[in-house]
């Protein structure tokens, strides 16, 4: 839990450098690549939050 907690830390700091970098050079680059992270990361953390609520369930 506790690795999954910083991992989805990281990423969301990895995201918000990448957005960083996109203002400080204007490159649509880092646009993209700043959403392709930000959109795994979320996806990651639903399927996570999922399977524990289904682990809760049954």
């Amino acid at each position: 839990m506790l690795l999954f907690r910083g991992l989805v830390i990281f990423l969301l700091l990895v995201a918000a450098v990448c957005f960083a970098f996109y203002v400080g050079t204007g490159r649509p680059y880092y646009q993209r690549l700043g959403f392709m992270v930000l959109k795994w990361t979320s996806i990651a953390a639903a399927l996570f939050f999922a399977v524990l609520i289904a682990e809760r369930v049954f």
